[in-house]
């Protein structure tokens, strides 16, 4: 199953392709000898642009919303790699605790929650959902789209207070899905015997992506001398703003200056490779995610004449959390599309695997804006097995399977960025 892309394969992205192919041996080491010093995020979700110039990732989600999404040809990948996920922290689980978001009741959204507890059931796990919402305080039902029922129940306490499961349900291990954008409940404070994942701090509550950031551009610099590549190849430039009040106007100056200073650099670096696009930025919050509070702009100068409906939308994200710090992101174009609509490629793993992706394509946005916007659909990205091994027969540009890896490879170093920034934030370091 391979979607007919516009540019995926006939796009110029071939000197970083043909680079990565080569060195497929140095590189699959090297992210051996990484795992063996960090541990990965239990699961993620990386979006990648390509820009043909670059393809570089511009979000890295530690709790991913869409495995319904995925090609169901990859079920099989997505149980193996559960399994070594499982595992590394309860080999002898029996049970699984899901908490999925506790006021998310889209259909599509429970879609992704049914998909995560079939992967888990066929790893030969107990799965029962747990729902942090106070409000449902006796097993609950939802209705899927096809027919069937989950049912959310609420948490409980051990009677020790050093667990959490269910009634009659004593799990060894509670997956989140979700992001605790409003910040750690106390049920989940505190918690021993039990392995937590992913951890509170990579809770929208605590994490910052600036951190993850930073994370990313030690992983570039190593990855672009391994393989002879330039690391702004597959890294956009990035600064911060902290305390920004935008309805105010507080920290507006700091704000412009950084935009003028990333716009300067991208505009270096767009001369070093006579690239004649107009370089862009993308402001997005600190923390969040579900793609609010982002905007594009190509001039510092544009600040001034956000109305007070762009500067309200950004104050303030999911789950009414205000925004007070801002990150400036270089802004990559995707030159990718399906069916003249525009679109970009979301790689899903679990542990160190790449278990599928899928293609974000919005009608309605350019090449140049956020995807992650109501009226976005989604492709299944051609991620099965057969598509994961390179043809290093073929030339650059012309076999799905190169482009694809290619993909995977990107991802896999946000993904090793993720388990960087996680350890570098853990309240209890020495877990590690």
């Amino acid at each position: 199953m391979v979607p007919h892309l516009v540019t995926a394969l006939t796009g110029p992205l071939l000197d970083l392709e043909e680079k990565i192919l080569a060195a497929t041996p140095a590189i699959e080491r090297w992210f051996r000898l990484e795992w063996q010093e960090h541990t990965p995020p239990f699961y993620c979700s990386v979006d990648l642009r390509n820009a043909g110039y670059k393809l570089a990732p511009v979000d890295t989600n530690l709790f991913p919303g869409g495995f319904h999404y995925l090609a169901s040809e990859m079920l099989p990948l997505s149980v193996q790699a559960a399994m070594a996920a499982i595992d590394k922290y309860c080999p002898d689980a029996r049970n699984l605790l899901v908490i999925p978001e506790s006021y998310n009741r889209h259909p599509t959204y429970l879609e992704n929650i049914a998909r995560l507890a079939q992967i888990f059931r066929q790893t030969g796990l107990h799965v029962r959902l747990g729902t942090l919402d106070p409000a449902i305080t006796q097993p609950t039902p939802l209705a899927l789209p096809d027919g069937n029922m989950l049912v959310v129940e609420p948490l409980e306490r051990s009677a020790n207070g050093r667990r959490v499961g269910l009634k009659d349900f004593d799990p060894c291990t509670i997956l989140l899905n979700n992001d605790l954008s409003i910040g750690t409940p106390d049920i989940l404070q505190n918690i021993h015997e039990q392995s937590l994942l992913p951890p509170l701090h990579a809770g929208w509550g605590l994490r910052r992506k600036h951190n993850h950031f930073t994370a990313y551009d030690e992983v570039a610099k190593k990855f672009g001398k391994l393989i002879g590549v330039d690391p702004w190849m597959v890294n956009p430039f990035h600064a911060r703003c902290g305390e920004v009040d935008l309805q105010t106007g507080e920290g507006q100056d700091c704000l412009a200056g950084n935009v003028d200073a990333v716009l300067a650099k991208i505009r270096k670096k767009y001369k070093e490779y006579g690239i004649k696009e107009k370089p862009f930025v993308i402001i997005k919050p600190d923390a969040g995610t579900y793609g609010k509070g982002i905007i594009s702009i190509r001039d510092a100068a544009e600040l001034k004449d956000l109305s007070a409906a762009q500067r309200e939308k950004m104050s303030v994200v999911k789950d009414g959390k205000v925004v007070s710090d801002l990150n400036i992101q270089e802004g990559v174009p995707t030159f990718e599309s399906i069916k003249d609509a525009v679109a970009e490629p979301v790689v899903y793993m679990i542990d160190r695997y790449v278990v599928g992706g899928f293609y974000r394509v919005h009608a309605e946005r350019g090449v140049d804006q956020n995807l992650n916007a109501p009226g976005s659909e989604f492709v299944p990205l051609a991620f099965a097995q057969q598509h994961a091994i390179p043809d290093l027969k073929a030339k650059p540009g012309t076999a799905a399977p190169n482009r694809f890896y290619v993909y995977g490879v990107v991802a896999r170093l946000a993904l090793l960025a993720a388990s960087l920034e996680m350890e570098r934030t853990d309240p209890n370091p020495e877990v590690y």
